[in-house]
């Protein structure tokens, strides 16, 4: 697992290098065939972990029950982050994987409840959700880069 928990820290690492540079204004943008933004993806990315992680194993999960709501798997941005928001949610992103290192290696993902993707991969387990994770970083990492060309 330690090379899956490797990609997850260099996925994140990318995300927070694409954010260099950008204004508040620049990552809440929606540009024209998008249906969000890059703050939402960013957000997306910290929600969909916790919750493809913490929740399906019956876990507490590690962020706001706001943050969930606004950002989980079929919502769209609603609001734009205050600078200080979008500090939270980038901390998050790069603190949350050396947490979910440290839950594994102590044995706190005993149980997990099996959940269909949309992509049509079943999660059945901690140990195929951590790498599926990856993929759908990865995948946001790319659409966070095309909206950064769009800017």
């Amino acid at each position: 697992m330690k090379n899956e928990f490797d990609i997850l820290r260099k996925a994140r690492e990318l995300v927070i290098k694409e954010l260099e540079g950008l204004s508040l204004d620049d990552i809440h943008k929606i540009p024209d065939g998008f249906k969000n933004n890059i703050a939402w993806n960013v957000a997306h990315l910290v929600v969909t972990q916790q919750l493809i992680h913490y929740g399906l194993s019956g876990l507490p999960m590690l962020v706001s029950d706001e943050l969930i709501a606004e950002n989980r798997k079929g919502t769209a941005p609603t609001r734009n982050f205050t600078a200080e928001e979008f500090e939270e949610v980038k901390r998050l992103l790069v603190s949350l994987p050396e947490k979910l290192v440290e839950d594994y290696e102590a044995g706190i993902f005993k149980a997990y409840k099996t959940y269909p993707t949309s992509t049509g991969y079943v999660l059945t387990s901690i140990e195929n959700a951590i790498p599926f994770n990856n993929i759908h970083e990865g995948m946001h990492y790319g659409i966070i880069r095309s909206i950064k060309k769009m800017l």
